[in-house]
């Protein structure tokens, strides 16, 4: 009887062990996450999520008043970033009462002086004042004006509701019933599936941060971490809808999300096999000894082993005071942490490239192929193909004014594959203890971007 009813067993002793209510904590938060995040809704003719309209009337009732909040929000991130550093000076700790603010603002020198050029920007485009090559409305004028605001109403909303989506099982469940698929394709443990998916549903940060954590635990090899740091620290299915909402077709974000997603999936499965991501020694941190999880153990199915940590983890979120100050946390992550960066990296790459041919240079070894390929303006995609290295957000800033539809959805949908942008993911990656350089993070970038190029111009061209 055992053998034949294994799955029902385990699931009835599940409903014995950790009760009715236990269910109820998993179920009704992820359910409401995957509706606010991932379900499509047809709201006055365009197909968008309810988390961009949220957005959107949030950022439609505030209007200009979210110029001021940016120019507030971005001087607080270096002057806190500035008090930090005089009170290290001082010898004054501040790291054990002040944990979570000493983590906001203790930034590395060069972090610190990418929040001081974001804060010069934002204080010259918000009252005009300086060189104008500053805050013109082709440079840190456009940054602020058109790409700011949108960025704070979706962090807000998004950090308040992201742990529906990460905090209440759901990925513990889907990771399990995933663990037959991640090492057949793409040659990685079972349990990196909650990696991959904490970052695409969630934030590419929140990956790395796993991975590297894991790595340094002796749960993944060196192959492993470089993999899935490099290659599943994917784009959030909020930052593609603003990515699209910017070249003006929020309206197509579900064909969108589906061409990353395949685009991704064809870049997974070939990047790791070539070098430099191919060549990285199976070993471990340290030389810590192999960590085998991915044996479901007896008397569970996938299923049930996945529904069990989804519990214990939905559990463990036992007070709404607790998703409240996760929310604030992570809103406040977010605007102190992103939007310096953005201001900063966005300012000075499109001064370079309103005022010298940098990128035209760049970019034009990509013109012959964007012209076999017959995508339109290809002299004019093709400056966008190189500087999403500095910043997801500038591919999408830069195309506003290309007149094709279809050009505009292929630099947007490079832009999140391309996934290696030094303002968050590369900058992370360096920083964490996972082994890659930034020679690495230079030929990943070109890998992903010929890989995914020519899968997304062909769906491209049944979409348009």
């Amino acid at each position: 009887m055992e053998s034949t009813t294994t799955k029902n067993i385990s699931i009835k002793l599940l409903k014995a062990k950790y009760g009715e209510v236990s269910f109820l904590k998993f179920l009704l938060p992820s359910l409401i996450g995957i509706f606010l995040f991932m379900i499509p809704i047809n709201v006055n003719g365009e197909i968008t999520i309810p988390i961009a309209v949220l957005s959107k009337n949030f950022l439609n009732l505030l209007g200009d008043n979210l110029l001021t909040f940016a120019l507030v929000l971005i001087s607080i991130s270096s002057l806190g970033s500035l008090i930090v550093k005089i009170l290290r000076i001082a010898k004054i700790d501040t790291a054990s009462r002040f944990e979570f603010f000493n983590r906001l603002f203790d930034v590395t020198p060069f972090w610190f002086v990418l929040r001081i050029i974001g804060t010069v920007f934002v204080i010259c485009a918000y009252f005009e004042i300086g060189p104008e090559f500053i805050w013109s409305k082709n440079t840190a004028g456009l940054v602020l004006n058109d790409l700011l605001p949108s960025l704070i109403s979706v962090f807000l909303f998004a950090g308040f509701l992201l742990p529906l989506l990460l905090d209440f099982g759901l990925l513990e469940f889907v990771g399990a019933l995933l663990t037959k698929v991640m090492r057949p394709i793409f040659n990685l443990p079972g349990r990196s599936s909650i990696d991959c998916i904490a970052s695409w549903l969630g934030d590419g940060s929140i990956g790395i941060l796993l991975t590297s954590k894991q790595y340094e635990q002796g749960f993944y090899s060196k192959r492993e971490a470089a993999v899935i740091g490099t290659t599943f620290s994917a784009v959030s299915i909020t930052f593609s809808l603003i990515v699209l909402t910017n070249v003006g077709l929020a309206h197509l974000f579900v064909p969108f999300y589906l061409t990353v997603t395949f685009a991704g999936i064809v870049a997974a499965i070939i990047i790791p096999r070539i070098p430099p991501l191919s060549r990285k020694p199976d070993t471990y941190y340290n030389d810590q000894e192999t960590k085998n999880l991915e044996v479901i153990p007896e008397g569970y199915t996938p299923f049930s082993f996945g529904l069990e940590n989804a519990l214990k983890k939905a559990n463990s979120n036992t007070h709404p005071k607790q998703f409240v100050i996760a929310g604030v946390k992570n809103v406040l992550d977010m605007w102190i942490g992103v939007l310096a960066i953005v201001m900063a990296m966005g300012g000075l790459a499109l001064i370079i490239s309103e005022y010298t041919s940098v990128f035209q240079m760049l970019g034009a070894p990509f013109i012959p192929l964007l012209n076999l390929l017959q995508v339109p303006e290809a002299a004019a995609a093709s400056q966008t193909l190189v500087i999403g290295f500095a910043d997801m957000f500038l591919p999408s800033v830069m195309a506003v004014n290309i007149a094709s539809d279809m050009t505009r959805f292929i630099i947007a949908a490079v832009s999140v594959t391309q996934l290696i942008y030094m303002s968050e993911v590369g900058g992370l990656l360096l920083g964490s203890k996972i082994p890659i350089n930034i020679k690495d993070l230079i030929i990943l970038f070109i890998e992903r971007t010929l890989v995914t190029l020519p899968v997304i111009v062909l769906l491209a061209n049944l979409i348009f």
